[in-house]
């Protein structure tokens, strides 16, 4: 597996906890798939947004759609008196 080294800067308690909980030899290895996992459910939440943001538009575009077609018909039967 290839990877790039980065340092991280942790508060003395958090890195204390990490050892503790983790084991010294695994904080990479779990800093990795924790932040793996943040980052799909981040753009989880984009994708979700993106879809709300499309159904939202397709909706006012029907509603566009709607009121276009009762005003052609509000049109045709009231006409504007010119012909």
């Amino acid at each position: 597996m290839t990877g790039r080294n980065i340092n991280i800067y942790f508060q003395e308690e958090t890195y204390n906890k990490l050892r503790q909980t983790i084991g010294t030899r695994k904080i990479s290895r779990f800093v990795n798939i924790t932040i793996e996992e943040k980052l799909q459910k981040i753009q989880q939440q984009e994708k979700e947004t993106l879809k709300q943001k499309k159904i939202a538009g397709y909706q006012r575009a029907m509603k566009n759609k709607v009121l276009q077609k009762e005003l052609e018909i509000y049109d045709e039967a009231v006409g504007d008196g010119l012909e």
